[in-house]
């Protein structure tokens, strides 16, 4: 056997395998011998049926099916021996003289290669970091919000503006019925808090759906209508109001404090503030980390320049998944892909040139650190070392979840990595400013 590479270009390659008989006959020999010693042929005893009766029968088969084993193993130890860094993977070449009958066989294979590049960060202040404040109107906004979750609540004759209605929205034409809360003075707009203020258990209310409160999401939320139909919905909904409350604010005292932090860590609101303030930045954290991490991640795209095989890459694509594309299909989905996978080719280098690895018990803990936080949600705060063991095992056994929590687990070295290495333009802003900056 013989296999040889000819480089196109810098991106591409053809890799020749050349099979003869001697290379593959010895393990068709076997696999024919084994037919033998097993077939069940009328007219002859099992294991005594002639050699030529199984190769006229059986033999053709085998030898597609050993040369094909033989070339796949062959392509892939060459790759690897050769230190071949290649993207997709290779491609036969159609031949339409192809002849099974031959005892000499001749294979092409199209690679395209990874380019060669070098990844600049010595780049000052040209990627902006978030330090996201919380703001003291945003910590009084919570303990409003907590004084009312755990505020005492009672029955109003009718609606005021800072009332709780409970009803039915109803449009047949959308297929909406959804029993609902929503806070009075949430409504958008004079126009329609009058139409509600006075309302009384029993009456229906007709309300337009546009513009019906601030928040797009919010009206999603108590129409039960789907995301995609609510930023456009503009229909007439009729309310039944079945119940009118009122919540009084919970006192700011030890009680309260009590109840939100058992462990006795409160007992003056300034604590309580200072509290809010730490976990609220936590969170604003999550989000800047994130919005940091896509930062650098497209100037990196946009700022670290090379080639791609691209019209390999495309043909590739036709064949790639479990649905074969059209040409033009395949052109859509590179260009859907391609930041992507520039993104993909210089995290790959940056990982290699700063030998930042992943082993699997890093996995693990990573896996117990993620079913720790899931866990606490529902109360176990302390699980057990052998439980936390148990279910990360479990769940890495699962290729697809396996995958997910890796991604995640490199994202996290790699955002430490360019915290460590690229300089940023700091800019402090409280959450609404972040949101509206970045978010528009």
């Amino acid at each position: 056997m013989n296999i040889t590479k000819e480089n196109v270009d810098a991106l591409n390659a053809v890799v020749k395998v050349d099979i003869v008989a001697e290379d593959y006959q010895a393990k068709v020999t076997v696999v024919l011998t084994d037919y033998r010693k097993k077939a069940d042929i009328p007219g002859f005893r099992k294991g005594h049926v002639p050699m030529g009766m199984v190769k006229k029968q059986y033999g053709k088969s085998v030898m597609i099916d050993e040369v094909n084993k033989l070339l796949q193993d062959s392509l892939n130890k060459f790759i690897t021996e050769e230190k071949l860094d290649i993207l997709g993977n290779p491609l036969p070449r159609i031949q339409d003289d192809f002849n099974w009958d031959a005892e000499t066989f001749s294979f092409e294979f199209e690679l395209g290669l990874a380019p060669e590049f070098e990844i600049d960060l010595s780049e000052k202040n040209k990627i902006k970091q978030y330090n996201i404040v919380a703001t003291e109107e945003l910590i009084d906004e919570e303990v409003k919000n907590i004084q009312t979750r755990y505020g005492k609540m009672s029955a109003l004759d009718e609606a005021t503006e800072h009332a709780n209605v409970t009803g039915t929205f109803v449009n047949e034409e959308k297929e909406i019925n959804k029993k609902s809360t929503f806070l009075v003075n949430d409504l958008k707009g004079k126009k329609n808090e009058k139409k509600v203020i006075g309302a009384k258990v029993g009456d229906v209310i007709e309300l337009e759906t546009k513009k019906l409160f601030e928040d797009d999401h919010k009206l999603q939320h108590i129409l039960g209508v789907s995301h995609d139909d609510i930023h456009d919905l503009d229909v007439t909904v009729t309310l039944t109001v079945e119940e009118i409350t009122k919540t009084e604010p919970a006192e700011l005292d030890q009680e309260l404090f009590d109840k939100l932090f058992a462990d006795g860590s409160v007992s003056t609101v300034t604590e309580l503030r200072e509290k809010i303030k730490e976990d609220a930045e936590k969170q604003f954290q999550q989000q800047g980390d994130q919005q940091l991490l896509n930062a650098v991640q497209e100037y990196l795209i946009e700022n670290t320049k090379f080639d791609l095989p691209a019209e390999f890459l495309k043909k590739w694509l036709q064949t790639a998944g479990e649905k074969e594309l059209t040409a033009d299909e395949a052109i859509a989905e590179y260009e859907k892909s391609e930041k992507g996978l520039r993104y993909q080719l210089i995290e790959g280098k940056l990982m290699k040139d700063n030998d930042i690895k992943i082993d699997y018990q890093e996995l693990v803990e990573y896996a117990k650190g993620f079913i720790r936080t899931q866990m606490a949600q529902f109360g176990n705060m302390n699980p057990e070392e052998e439980e936390l063991n148990n279910i990360a095992g479990r769940i890495l056994q699962n290729q697809e979840e396996a995958q997910k929590l890796q991604s995640q687990l490199i994202s996290q070295k790699m955002l430490t990595f360019f915290k460590e290495n690229i300089n940023f333009k700091t800019k402090e802003v409280s959450y609404e400013d972040f949101i509206k900056e970045v978010y528009n």
